[in-house]
């Protein structure tokens, strides 16, 4: 064999060899960075118990906040009912006063005269007539009505009289001339809305 083939057999051999080399460590590597990818995403996510620990947070956060507007609309609405108590209470105090058109007290009234006086004491505004506080005021369903409230004699959308309701069906008001202001049941209840100012 001469010494030329026996060369050209050594190279080949090498080559191979080096051939075999790269496909192993080709081999290794790729499956070494196919690994390395999902470890890098586990790093960067948060640990499962940090989530976790977030959402109950938040899910607590968020029951302190509706417990929060619970209480608040309780005390808005028992602030309301004793500012309704409040009224009554100063219409009652007006009983037996003669009724006079026009006056707004303290020692007569008209109808709508004795609602903005009791109400005036209550720290809350209303306008002079019947109608203007018909007007100002939010319907209310008859179901919702609370001592407090005002109940308006309505026809044809115009209030023509008012009063303060009392509870029980009954009404503080100053009606006509001649009479004085009392406590009496709703009358012609079919001519009858109801209204609210105020919460």
């Amino acid at each position: 064999m001469s010494n030329r083939f026996e060369t050209l057999l050594r190279r080949l051999a090498l080559l191979g060899l080096a051939a075999a080399l790269l496909a192993t460590v080709g081999v290794c590597v790729r499956p070494s960075a196919a690994m390395a990818a999902p470890r890098a995403a586990e790093a960067s996510a948060p640990p499962p118990r940090a989530t976790h620990t977030a959402a109950a947070k938040a899910r607590a956060a968020a029951k302190a906040r509706a417990a929060a507007k619970v209480r608040a609309t309780a005390r808005a609405n028992a602030a309301a009912r004793n500012r309704g108590m409040r009224i009554v209470a100063f219409a009652k105090a007006q009983k037996g006063k003669p009724y006079r058109m026009g006056s707004k007290g303290p020692r007569a009234f008209d109808c709508s005269g004795l609602t903005s006086y009791t109400y005036r004491r209550a720290d809350l505004k209303l306008g002079r007539t019947a109608n203007h506080q018909y007007h100002q005021a939010r319907r209310i369903a008859g179901k919702t009505v609370r001592p407090g409230d005002l109940v308006f004699w309505v026809r044809g959308g115009h209030a023509y009289h008012v009063g303060v309701y009392a509870g029980a069906g009954k009404v503080w008001h100053a009606p006509k001339p001649g009479d004085k202001v009392k406590l009496a049941k709703i009358f012609d209840r079919g001519r009858v809305k109801y209204g609210r100012i105020g919460r």
